[in-house]
């Protein structure tokens, strides 16, 4: 059995070369996902979970501290409630996957694509006056979205894992405030969590929540030049308040609609996270992201056995807050075990032999760089507290360059097309028109905007759209996406 092991092979295809393939296998072969039986989903392993709670807690984390309550609606939604709000309807309808209901007057029920519809319609009953108000609500769920495309694990799928934060205010201004509120969340989240540096921006009209007022977002750029959308926070103004009823007595004794806002991220910063900091021996972790941040394999010789074993778990206890492993695994060569552990994306390994025994030492290997040290053993707690800090920090700066190196300005078409073609995102003065962003769409075959960024909005005075030569309005990021 261990020989057949020994024969596993780590990953077959390379970054640089076909990151797709590349990609699947890191997804695989670390064992964060696997494909499901059903079409269009995929299986989160243990892994990948472990992962995906420490997102969760972090945020919690935050949303504790934004006053933001947790809570559970219903998968199914009445058919009936996506007729309320047209504009909602009609974005969500290529998506939404129906069920027949014939015990409840023949109308169907939608499988949760997103949850404003269901619930809004609990809000309408919930919100009475100006005291009820402000209401923050998230909820952690599923939703099924009926996808063509193929499976992309963490990336693509019909059925996927998020939260959504749901929010009701008194006035406009409040609500403002709060939607680039949680976006800046989201940034903190990817960053300072997940080492992923983002750019914030707003929507274009074409490309905003369906029935928004406006739609911000956060979006990171990967390695073969597509951008990945990984959060979004919407201004919902007032017409879902109007087309469920929701209303509230204010202070001037009057009834008011109030303003509405909703905002979500994905299992997809998963994905852009493996896609973003992996590399051709598997997967990557962020140390602050990761479930067990060590790894401690003990190089074991018969005649030092059980004092080699011992230091180890000593180890393991002194580094007990970074959920340390320890691989005394018999059958398996040493070499073997480092692979393994590579492919899986342990941030730190930690070897002790017999000579390092005798000189009270252990060898302390990064596994983004591979840089090996030696360290004492009565220091290992503290030296592990500060590079998993400095290993954080390198990551991000590793992807900040790469991310900044790979906008461009692009004054004309001729200048766009070479920029996309070379995997690279555009920055663009636009006019900011539907039909402009329809024509760049096709003339591409799917270069989309994808945002314009917070900060930077307004084009130069007397600047022309690179497409279209009409005055332009804005600056504009443009490149492929997933």
């Amino acid at each position: 059995m261990a020989k057949e092991k020994e024969n596993v092979k780590g990953l077959t295809a390379k970054k640089e070369q076909d990151i797709a393939e590349w990609y699947s296998q890191v997804c695989l072969k670390s064992e964060v996902a696997d494909y499901a039986p059903v079409k269009g989903c995929y299986i989160i392993r243990p892994l990948g979970y472990a992962i995906w709670q420490n997102i969760q807690d972090h945020f919690n984390r935050c949303l504790k501290y934004r006053d933001v309550k947790n809570a559970y609606f219903p998968l199914f939604i009445p058919e009936s409630f996506f007729h309320k709000e047209a504009q909602h309807a009609e974005g969500f309808s290529p998506e939404v996957a129906w069920i027949a209901n014939k015990e409840e007057g023949q109308e169907r029920l939608a499988i949760r694509p997103t949850s404003e519809t269901i619930m809004y319609d609990s809000y309408s009953r919930w919100i009475r006056s100006w005291r009820d108000l402000p209401l923050r609500i998230n909820q952690w769920a599923n939703v099924v979205r009926w996808e063509t495309e193929a499976t992309k694990l963490f990336l693509r799928s019909r059925e996927f894992l998020w939260q959504e934060g749901h929010c009701v205010y008194e006035t406009e201004s409040e609500c403002d405030a709060e939607v680039k509120l949680f976006l800046e969340e989201y940034k903190n989240l990817a960053e300072e969590l997940l080492a992923m540096p983002v750019i914030m921006g707003r929507k274009t009209d074409k490309e905003k929540f369906a029935g928004a007022n406006y739609t911000l977002t956060v979006e990171a750029f990967m390695p073969d030049g597509k951008a990945l959308q990984v959060g979004t926070s919407h201004n919902l103004g007032q017409r879902f308040g109007q087309a469920f009823g929701i209303s509230f007595l204010g202070k001037d004794e009057l009834s008011h609609t109030p303003w509405q806002s909703s905002w979500g991220f994905s299992t997809r910063l998963i994905g852009a996270m493996i896609l973003l900091h992996s590399d051709n021996k598997g997967l990557v972790l962020p140390p602050k992201l990761a479930p067990n941040k060590v790894v401690i394999v003990p190089i074991i010789f018969d005649k030092m056995r059980d004092e080699i074993l011992a230091k180890a778990d000593e180890i393991r206890e002194v580094l007990s807050e970074y959920d340390p492993i320890i691989d005394d695994r018999e059958g398996y060569s040493p070499g073997w075990k480092f692979n393994e552990w590579e492919l899986k994306g342990v941030p730190f390994r930690i070897e002790i032999g017999p000579k390092d025994l005798e000189a009270k030492q252990a060898v302390m290997v990064r596994r983004d760089t591979g840089e090996k040290q030696f360290i004492k053993i009565a220091d290992i707690k503290p030296i592990i507290a500060e590079q998993i800090e400095i290993m954080q920090k390198d990551m991000f700066k590793k992807a900040k360059k790469h991310m900044d190196d790979s906008i461009v300005f692009a004054k004309d078409w001729e200048s766009f097309t070479s920029v996309v073609e070379n995997k690279k995102m555009a920055k663009v003065h636009f006019c900011g028109e539907t039909g402009c962003e329809d024509e760049i769409k096709d003339k591409t075959a799917g270069v989309k905007s994808r945002c314009i960024p917070l900060g930077d909005e307004a084009a130069p005075d007397g600047s022309k759209c690179f497409h279209c030569g009409k005055s332009a309005k804005y600056n504009v990021y443009f490149s492929r996406a997933y």
